[in-house]
């Protein structure tokens, strides 16, 4: 498993209904993408629960590294960098993946939280204890999916998990969900992935 996050952070009174329209008409373009896990269609808006930006932040997991170098590439993504130029485009080793007891349902939102590990801790300690929390959370009421991957060459831990619900008292930037493209979640595996 491989995940993927870009965000595009627009101007203060940006009209986030175009976003919205353009994830209604183009999201399920990847509802079938071969080797993509899934798509989270994220944005936040700006003065809407905390958010200090307008911003389109789509999430991915990828099942095949192969499949995200295809979209990032491809017709897809070329279509990101006419509209709003090319963004950086964070990725992660992947360690951590399950689906929740709210699989089932439409999400609604997703958490994304970084932790940067000290340069002091030892790593593997520090790994274990979040795919510990992980696991305890994959267990709760409303959790779609929880992910926790790896960025080595910073040191950083994402947490990510999407929500069925409006997932109050999360830790974490909050997204809303406005399309989920899922193809191959049977293929990102369940559990600890080292």
């Amino acid at each position: 498993m491989h995940a993927m996050q870009y965000a595009i952070t627009l101007p203060a009174d940006y009209d986030m209904q175009i976003i919205r329209h353009r994830v209604k008409s183009r999201g399920h373009l990847l509802d079938d993408f071969a080797g993509l896990g899934l798509k989270a269609y994220g944005v936040r808006e700006r003065g809407v629960d905390g958010s200090p930006v307008n911003q389109y932040a789509p999430f991915y997991l990828w099942a095949d590294p192969e499949a995200m170098n295809r979209f990032l590439l491809g017709d897809g993504f070329r279509g990101v960098v006419r509209d709003f130029g090319r963004p950086v485009v964070q990725h992660w080793q992947g360690l951590y993946h399950r689906p929740g007891p709210a699989a089932d349902a439409p999400p609604r939102t997703y958490t994304r939280r970084t932790e940067t590990l000290a340069e002091d801790a030892d790593a593997a300690t520090v790994i274990t204890r979040a795919v510990a929390g992980h696991e305890e959370l994959a267990t709760t009421d409303g959790v779609h999916t929880t992910a926790l991957a790896l960025d080595p060459r910073h040191w950083e831990l994402v947490h990510f998990t999407l929500w069925a619900h409006a997932s109050p008292g999360a830790v974490g930037d909050r997204y809303e969900v406005l399309h989920l493209s899922a193809p191959g979640t049977g293929r990102l595996g369940t559990g600890r992935q080292w």
